[in-house]
């Protein structure tokens, strides 16, 4: 699974990488990234605009928006399969920005390690998104991120890894293309653009922000 991630890199890199402009007033680093926070997205349907929705899909058709706080992830062999997915994997795709992901070795205690690319400051998961309407009539706009079967890294620390899209892919991630056409996006990312080092339990907390929880003790892959 993918349940924790952080996005903290230079506002500069983000306008090139994604071609926007994104105001630095409402752009902050994040380091600890959680379920259930407002987190930037890239959606298909607004691809120049940084937005933030809530992690956690709410199903359009759903009468408790609770059941966002079970959805943080989606699983990619099944996108079709899942009604809370299969509308938003045909119609409503996101990228997913972060400059490294979270995960822990179920050990005991659990060992968090960070995971990034090796020479890359960003990249995007892949990303779904939904709008859901309260009976008073707010709005809540939600996304989950798609994850699949990990690369050999990964394997060394967890069972599923979230969907990295290359640069060139992203675009695809985002046209109006059929769902058969993007499977191909949804393998595992090569593990040797990856690395990842144990870093300090103090991740573990979601109160708990800054660089200081990069600090390694072991690096080891």
């Amino acid at each position: 699974m993918c349940g924790r991630f952080s996005f903290a890199p230079d506002l500069r890199i983000v306008n090139e990488h994604f071609s926007i402009q994104v105001d630095p007033e409402i752009f902050k680093p994040r380091f600890n990234c959680a379920p259930t926070q407002n987190l930037a997205v890239i959606t298909n349907e607004e691809p120049g605009i940084m937005n933030f929705f809530r992690w956690g899909l709410i199903p359009f058709w759903t009468k408790d928006m609770s059941i966002g706080n079970k959805m943080i992830n989606a699983r990619a062999e099944t996108l079709l399969e899942k009604p809370s997915f299969k509308n938003a994997f045909s119609k409503r795709r996101c990228l997913v920005p972060a400059d490294s992901f979270y995960e822990w070795r179920q050990t005991k205690p659990k060992v968090p390690y960070r995971i990034k690319l090796k020479d890359a400051a960003l990249f995007s998961m892949a990303g779904l998104w939904e709008t859901w309407k309260n009976p008073e009539g707010g709005v809540i706009n939600s996304f989950t991120i798609v994850t699949t079967t990990p690369n050999r890294l990964m394997s060394e620390i967890h069972n599923r890894m979230p969907v990295i899209l290359s640069k060139e892919s992203e675009k695809l991630w985002l046209d109006d293309l059929p769902p058969d056409d993007l499977y191909g996006l949804l393998s595992s990312y090569p593990d040797e653009f990856m690395e990842a080092w144990e870093i300090s339990p103090l991740v573990n907390s979601v109160y708990n922000e800054g660089n200081q929880l990069w600090d390694r003790p072991n690096r080891l892959f």
